[in-house]
């Protein structure tokens, strides 16, 4: 990984890059000016989601040879099926937050080298923070107070729970019913994944839809950090570049828990 995959570039250089993507989400933020339109898929994307896509892109292209997928750029399967690296971009993960100005929203930047996430940026514009890591090194976290390693290895007894701020559906809430898990904290995008990093609580179950430009950031850090996110489903680590950008539903948590 180190040889082939780091040579052109370092994880710093795409720190940078979600830091200046954080920046210009933010002058939207704060001015208010945005339009909120309604794609498809019946989600919201603002002007702040494709100014930052078109910035994250074109960036990674002058850093690397690798392809870009973005949930505003979306590659054929065809064209994509045969990548056995690309990156995986979020370019506004809880544009609902954003709206909303609950400050919970996220820049996700991915590396995944066949089918599995070898790096991870996550960047919280709203809270100055970037949490990063790279397989192999562990996970960090950048703050006004400097670089701090993390590690989900603290636990909490009775278990904490992240739970989403727009889709706590019935599922999960029956989950943490069966569980015992009485303890539940709201976040937004993939705060949620980066606070079992940093060990603030201990699991996500997300049993409603989601993407894989989602996850896959915060699965590198989780990775890296002493967590695991695995299928609903089967309990394999999720997979990426699917024909099918769908993840499975999920139980992200430290990496001694299994929760079913």
């Amino acid at each position: 990984f180190t040889r082939s995959v780091m040579k052109n570039f370092n994880l710093l250089d795409v720190v940078s890059i979600a830091e200046e993507a954080s920046k210009l989400i933010m002058n939207f933020y704060q001015s208010g000016d945005f339009e909120v339109k309604i794609k498809s898929d019946k989600s919201p994307v603002t002007e702040a989601d494709l100014q930052s896509s078109s910035l994250i892109v074109k960036r990674l292209e002058e850093i690397s040879d690798y392809p870009v997928l973005s949930e505003e750029k979306v590659v054929d399967y065809q064209i994509r099926k045969d990548w056995n690296f690309f990156w995986l971009v979020d370019p506004l993960d809880g544009t609902k937050d954003f709206i909303k100005r609950t400050g919970d929203f996220t820049v996700n930047i991915a590396l995944i080298e066949n089918h599995k996430p070898v790096l991870g940026v996550v960047a919280i514009p709203a809270q100055n923070l970037v949490y990063f890591a790279k397989e192999g090194e562990g996970a960090r976290c950048k703050s006004s107070k400097g670089v701090e390693k993390i590690s989900a290895s603290l636990g909490h007894e009775p278990l904490r729970c992240a739970v989403s701020r727009f889709h706590c559906s019935a599922e999960t809430e029956a989950f943490c019913e069966r569980n015992g898990i009485k303890e539940k904290v709201g976040y937004g995008s993939a705060l949620k994944m980066c606070k079992i990093a940093e060990g603030e609580v201990d699991i996500y179950p997300r049993l409603s839809p989601t993407m894989e430009w989602d996850t896959a950031a915060g699965h590198a850090i989780m990775n890296e950090a002493g967590g695991k996110i695995v299928s609903a489903v089967n309990y394999e680590p999720l997979q990426y570049n699917k024909e099918s950008l769908y993840n499975d539903p999920f139980i992200a948590s430290r990496v001694d828990l299994d929760l079913k």
